[in-house]
C-alpha cells in the first residue's frame, strides 16, 4: 500500500473542514470578514497546511513540530468558533456542529502524533551509503 499525504484521513478531514469554514465566512458582511473572518480562515487553513508540511519533513522531530503547529491552529479555530457562537455570528446549531468537528479532528490529530511518535521509520536517522 502506498502511503501519501492525500490518503491520510486526518489531512483529508482538515481540508474538508477548512473549505467549510471558507464557504461560511464567504457569506459574511465585510466587517465580520475583515475582523474575525480572515483570522478564522487562516487558522482553519493552517491545520491541513501544517500537516502537509510536517508530512514532507524527513526527520520525526521536525515532522512532529509541524503536527503540533497544526494542533495549535486547530485549537485557535475552535476558540474563534466559540467567539462566533457567543457573538451570534454563526447560528447556534451550526457553531456547535463546527466545534464538535474541531474536537473530533483534535482526537484524530493526537492519535496521528502518537502513532508517528512510536514509528521506528521516523525515529531512525538515514543510513550512510
Amino acid at each position: 500500500m502506498e502511503y501519501t499525504l492525500e490518503k491520510l484521513e486526518v489531512y483529508q478531514q482538515a481540508e474538508i473542514f477548512s473549505d467549510i469554514i471558507w464557504n461560511l465566512v464567504n457569506t459574511w458582511d465585510s466587517f465580520r470578514k475583515d475582523t474575525i473572518g480572515k483570522q478564522i480562515v487562516r487558522s482553519a487553513d493552517s491545520i491541513s497546511v501544517n500537516i502537509a508540511e510536517g508530512y514532507g519533513r524527513f526527520y520525526y522531530k521536525e515532522s512532529k513540530q509541524f503536527y503540533f503547529y497544526a494542533r495549535g491552529s486547530l485549537l485557535e479555530t475552535n476558540a474563534w468558533l466559540s467567539k462566533c457562537k457567543r457573538r451570534g455570528i454563526i447560528e447556534l446549531t451550526k457553531a456547535e456542529e463546527l466545534i464538535a468537528t474541531t474536537e473530533k479532528l483534535l482526537l484524530k490529530l493526537n492519535a496521528f502524533i502518537k502513532f508517528i511518535s512510536k514509528s521506528k521509520i521516523h525515529n531512525t536517522p538515514p543510513s550512510k551509503p
